[in-house]
């Protein structure tokens, strides 16, 4: 194409044998989307059928042929590829016939090319000389050339190629001069290959000489109806392991028969036709009556079920039981539901109970046992996972810590104090005195730390020894260890608050088993406990001190509740706002602790709070806050950081965590320490034993009344 050919002459009029193309499409303008052709019609393309005739010039049997093919336009460059279909056998090289290319008009527009326009159903192109009738499309192209404005023509036939159709009529008039059997079992093997039922049987071989019956798997194939058996050989049985007790083959029903004489059993029957009456030849052709064969059952699937005996050549062998994927098989082929497995296994003996020798006193009754255990001694193995979960970490030391003295008359001894110590990781228990002056006692180290036994058992016994567990601690029990007892009189604040959160571990401090113990008690009685609970508040404050409420608890259950259950019902029902400091008195003591430990990254833990404040409000969630500031192994004891973080938490019970850093920045905003702090912070590692540093002082006993007996009307 000529530069510039699609321009007018002068004045806009169209030079002589020029063709302008109009402006816009057949649509007005506005209409449709800006893109572009090969954005908007990107993998859409229109299918047409069509056919074209050939000359064949060189063969009488044909004049011309009739060649189908598939037409291909896309309309995002106005492209055309032609495509003829692989036909089986034809003779004819097939395949693209036209690439895909822009393909000119014929004379005399061969300038242009063809676009969508041009076609239609029912129509002919001339695509280089030959000429294409299109006689159909798919529904996508029809849409399309609908919403193009084009007006469909109604679909042709497609015309036979008239030599193909002689030379089927040719193929169906043809018929062989002797009968064709034909044995197709390729089927059969490509649908069930791999595919094989399983089942479980037994054989009670009555001539064996023990009489034993023998496990047996057999393996149908539904590939080629074969069948081959393998058999469970028990360990130690004295029987030589055979790789196969019947190999794969198809397994007659009524085996044996006898010997047959070869050429007897064929899959075809020969016949001779002329016997030696022409040239003293004979003249075999197959019988399809298969007269005189011998015709042979074998098993089939149909055959085999759970319950039904099969003849293995003479053997009588039970089918007990099947495999899912043979349930499955028969359930959805002959749907056969009931699987029940026929009993074929003895019970087995009941195994004899392992006696261990009892303890000889060398070593650990842990590591004695291990060496009856095999031939080669191994080491006992710890509880890895419990030591993981209950080792310290970083704040949580998972160490209960009990106050003790001696439980005797001596005057000497009854005065000494002792720190009990309970290891949770690995059940171990450590006892160090008390050191106090003038007592002509040199305190430290009481006890080794290691796991005790629990008083009253034998020592060499093949059973396991018993040890003191974490439960069998708690204040007001009675312990002996080695010999010595031990009256557990108080434990630390950490103890408390880890029993109370552990309840279903520690009945003691669970508050749901108490109350019901308590209720249990005091139920028939409750109008005089009511009562006695207002006798002991003649001022009518709803509070009563510690020591009275305890006194009341002893004497109503007459003793039935040990010391630490009373405790656990003071925490529980406490005032604490009588006897919590102020947030000045706080601060104080937590910058004195920070201090002493030279605790001074307050920037990073500043950074760390601002980076997971992701909506940047200024407040973060408290546990997320105690998280933070014990992965910064702050110095401070966890009941201590608790009560810092409530008091910097606004209405919504989200901390403030700037005001937070800033309180403890004993750098920048340092609080001068005061006199008249009453009680001292003390981190868990210094706790020597003596009371809490916040005792239960008041009591609140309408609500205990309220749980245990309801509101009083």
């Amino acid at each position: 194409m000529l530069v510039g050919e699609d321009k007018p002459g002068i004045g806009g009029e169209p030079l002589p044998g020029q063709k302008l193309k109009p402006k816009y499409s057949v649509f007005p303008e506005g209409m449709g989307s800006d893109a572009p052709a090969w954005v908007a019609f990107d993998k859409q393309v229109l299918s047409f059928d069509a056919y074209f005739e050939e000359e064949v010039p060189d063969k009488n049997q044909e004049l011309y042929r009739i060649r189908h093919c598939k037409m291909y336009f896309y309309p995002e460059d106005d492209t055309i590829q032609v495509i003829e279909p692989q036909v089986k056998n034809s003779g004819i090289t097939q395949g693209t016939i036209v690439r895909r290319h822009r393909i000119p008009l014929p004379p005399p527009h061969e300038d242009q090319f063809y676009t969508i326009d041009h076609f239609n159903i029912n129509i002919e192109v001339i695509l280089y000389a030959r000429k294409y009738k299109i006689i159909d499309c798919d529904q996508f192209t029809k849409n399309f050339l609908r919403k193009m404005g084009i007006r469909l023509n109604p679909p042709t036939g497609r015309p036979d190629d008239p030599y193909t159709k002689e030379r089927q009529k040719i193929l169906d008039s043809m018929k062989p001069l002797r009968p064709y059997e034909r044995i197709d079992t390729l089927k059969q093997f490509l649908e069930h290959d791999g595919h094989v039922l399983r089942f479980f049987c037994v054989w009670d071989d009555p001539e064996s000489m023990f009489h034993d019956p023998r496990e047996l798997v057999l393996h149908y194939y539904l590939s080629d109806d074969t069948i081959d058996i393998k058999e469970i050989i028990p360990v130690n049985s004295g029987r030589d392991a055979v790789p196969l007790f019947l190999r794969r083959d198809k397994l007659p029903k009524y085996a044996p028969t006898g010997l047959y004489q070869p050429g007897t059993i064929t899959s075809r029957t020969v016949l001779n036709v002329f016997g030696k009456l022409v040239g003293n030849r004979g003249h075999y052709i197959l019988d399809n009556r298969k007269t005189g064969a011998v015709h042979q059952e074998f098993y089939r699937d149909s055959d085999l079920k759970i319950g039904a005996v099969i003849n293995v050549w003479g053997r009588k062998i039970k089918l007990c039981d099947c495999d899912e994927f043979t349930k499955k098989y028969y359930r959805t082929k002959y749907g056969i539901e009931d699987f029940t497995p026929v009993p074929y296994k003895a019970l087995p003996p009941p195994k004899p109970e392992k006696k261990f020798p009892p303890y000889t006193g060398f070593g650990s009754e842990e590591d004695s046992l291990c060496s009856c255990m095999g031939l080669l001694p191994k080491p006992p193995q710890r509880d890895f996972k419990k030591f993981m979960e209950k080792d310290r970490s970083g704040m949580e030391s998972n160490i209960l810590r009990f106050l003790a003295k001696f439980v005797t008359d001596s005057p000497i001894d009854k005065d000494r104090k002792f720190i009990i110590s309970y290891f949770l990781s690995d059940d171990t228990i450590s006892v160090f005195e008390h050191i106090q002056r003038n007592t002509g006692i040199l305190g430290g180290k009481f006890l080794e730390r290691g796991r005790i036994k629990k008083p009253g058992q034998e020592l060499f016994k093949s059973e396991p020894s018993e040890y003191f567990k974490a439960q069998n601690l708690f204040v007001g029990a009675k312990v002996c260890f080695h010999g010595h007892n031990f009256l557990l009189v108080d434990a630390d604040e950490y103890t408390f608050n880890y029993m109370e959160k552990h309840a279903n571990e520690f009945s003691v401090a669970d508050i749901g088993v108490i109350l019901k113990k308590l209720k249990d008690i005091t139920e028939p009685r409750s109008r005089e406990i009511r009562q006695v609970f207002a006798a002991t508040d003649p001022e009518h404050t709803k509070v009563i001190e510690y020591d009275p409420f305890r006194n009341l608890i002893v004497r109503i259950t007459d003793g039935a509740f040990s010391e630490h259950e009373i405790m656990t019902l003071g925490r529980y029902y406490s005032v604490r706002d009588e006897y919590e400091m102020d947030l000045h008195f706080r601060l104080a003591a937590a910058q004195e602790q920070l201090k002493k430990n030279s605790f001074e990254n307050f920037e990073q833990l500043s950074a760390v709070l601002i980076y997971n404040d992701r909506e940047k409000c200024g407040v973060l969630p408290h546990e997320m806050c105690r998280t933070i500031c014990k992965s910064f192994k702050l110095p401070l004891a966890d009941d201590n950081l608790q009560a810092l973080l409530t008091m910097f938490e606004d209405d919504h019970k989200q901390v403030e965590y700037k005001k937070f850093v800033n309180g403890l920045n004993w750098r920048e905003n340092k609080i001068p320490a005061c006199q008249t702090i009453k009680v001292p912070l003390k981190n868990e590692d210094d706790w020597s034993g003596q009371p809490p540093c916040i005792p239960v002082k008041g009591i609140k006993y309408l609500p205990l009344l309220d749980d245990l007996f309801g509101k009083e009307e």
